[in-house]
């Protein structure tokens, strides 16, 4: 009761300074100081979520409030950090006018940051913050040297009561953790996308922010543009303020680091064909331009509870020195906490493109490189065939002689068009597969065990298999002598790390 209360005050304390914090269009002024003492932080940036300052020698700033002002925020410069508030999560904002405080960054002096990246929770109930908890939290928890986390959005299914059980999770993991605001974010009373995120600001402040550290930049925005009483109810966008604060920030934001910028839906249109598109494009196209110049710059975005790897072209707008990379990062929750439960009593939750729930590492160079991981959870460890990187299917016989017309699956979760993928059968020697647009032949399997059951396997069955994006397939050999044979699959990340998983088949001959 006592977090439902909090957050019951939270909601109230910001009604109240929503309207009565700084009165319109007059001037807000605070300054920026060491935690602990009056010692000035000169250089820190301030923001509305519109206009951007730069605090003075004194540490003080003074930033104009349009009317129906909401959040200020501080961005730490290099050298300070953002110190935890009572709840675990970064004091980086107010509601009010005043003074920020800061620390000094135990992290400046390295070289590369570790950051966690956590996408659609979605928790419906207290069971399913409990299968987040040990599903995620726990196994995030044993990384080592991270630096900062986020979540992408979709931090609960529409219920916003859940919030202060999520963070309880979420920060005993002991880094500062960002969050930005899902389409499943927004209250349900919500006449129009002014007041659509009101609990949720309650909770984690601004909806659109940056962060700096020493290896990188982070832009976090509320890419969705709620529709209460259409149909889509909301779609992918930017408002005004948010480019206001985008123009303001990036002149600020050091080009020879790692820009990232996180969203949550994707900046890819996903609709089927004949039907509405899932963004502006126009909104899209103003992004990309602002973002041109800079040279070393990730997309990070959720929503589809599948996972993609996207690269945007003069086709989406994007007119930069080399295509703009884009992770479509895989849900925490993975299809919803559905399917089978593991032997933890956890919803296995495998999402439609084959994906297996679980979360995201990114590993920042201090020169704007970055390299990328899928973190599975709730795989097995005992089956070669299923590694951290992928997952094999293949016909368990075939007969001897037959037309090779079956083939070895490899779903390679971080996988893309320009991804290397080899098999080899036995001591022969590696050869290329193809990548093909297919569903994911395991979870096609799991859908006719759903199908074929007298009752239900679990809660909810796991999704109906759709066109995996990171499938490719190679040919068996069936002209081999009788027995076993071991295929083995080797896929090469796009820092070149190599990564393997094993499956056998069998030949025998036919007999009447």
């Amino acid at each position: 009761m006592q977090g439902l209360e909090t957050f019951a005050g939270l909601l109230l304390a910001l009604a109240t300074t929503a309207d009565g914090g700084a009165a319109a269009g007059t001037s807000c002024e605070g300054r920026v100081l060491l935690h602990g003492g009056q010692a000035a932080v000169p250089g820190a940036l301030v923001s509305d979520g519109r206009g951007v300052v730069a605090t003075d020698q004194e540490g003080r700033y003074r930033i104009d409030m349009p009317a129906h002002h909401r959040e200020l925020f501080v961005i730490a410069p290099d050298g300070f950090a953002v110190p935890m508030a009572a709840d675990g999560l970064p004091a980086f904002w107010r509601s009010d006018c005043g003074d920020f405080r800061l620390t000094r960054d135990a992290n400046a002096a390295q070289e590369t940051q570790r950051v966690l990246v956590f996408a659609d929770p979605q928790t419906s109930d207290a069971q399913e913050v409990d299968y987040y908890a040990r599903a995620i939290v726990a196994p995030a928890r044993g990384e080592s040297e991270v630096a900062l986390g986020i979540t992408l959005g979709d931090v609960t299914n529409d219920v916003a009561a859940l919030y202060p059980a999520l963070n309880a999770a979420t920060t005993s993991i002991g880094v500062p953790w960002l969050h930005l605001a899902g389409n499943h974010d927004v209250d349900p009373g919500a006449q129009d996308d002014g007041d659509a995120l009101t609990a949720f600001r309650a909770v984690y402040g601004p909806d659109t922010f940056a962060w700096q550290s020493s290896q990188a930049s982070f832009v976090v925005l509320d890419n969705v543009v709620s529709m209460p009483g259409q149909r889509p109810a909301y779609i992918g966008g930017l408002r005004d303020d948010q480019f206001a604060f985008l123009e303001a920030y990036l002149p600020h934001a050091p080009r020879d680091r790692l820009l990232v910028v996180a969203a949550h839906i994707p900046w890819f249109d996903t609709a089927a064909a004949g039907r509405p598109g899932t963004l502006r494009t126009s909104d899209r196209e103003r992004l990309f331009a602002l973002l041109q110049d800079f040279p070393n710059v990730l997309l990070l975005s959720a929503h589809r509870h599948t996972q993609r790897q996207f690269f945007h072209g003069g086709a989406e707008g994007w007119h930069g020195a080399a295509p703009l990379h884009e992770y479509n990062v895989g849900a925490a929750s993975g299809a919803y906490w559905s399917g089978m439960r593991d032997a933890q009593g956890i919803p296995v939750a495998t999402m439609a493109d084959g994906t297996p729930r679980g979360y995201a590492v990114l590993d920042i160079g201090a020169s704007g490189d970055y390299r990328l991981a899928w973190r599975p959870t709730g795989v097995d460890g005992d089956d070669p065939a299923i590694t951290a990187a992928m997952a094999l299917h293949a016909p368990r016989v075939l007969r001897r002689g037959a037309y090779p017309a079956w083939g070895v699956f490899a779903n390679v979760w971080m996988g893309h068009d320009g991804t290397r993928v080899e098999y080899r059968i036995g001591e022969r020697e590696w050869a290329p597969m193809q990548k093909v647009l297919q569903a994911d032949p395991r979870l096609r399997i799991q859908n006719t065990l759903d199908d074929l059951s007298d009752g239900l396997r679990g809660l909810d069955r796991s999704p109906e298999a759709e066109l995996s994006t990171h499938l490719w397939r190679g040919a068996l050999d069936t002209r081999l002598p009788l027995g076993v044979h071991r295929v083995e699959v080797r896929a090469f990340d796009d820092a070149g790390g190599e990564h393997r998983a094993v499956i056998d088949y069998r030949l025998q001959d036919w007999r009447e």
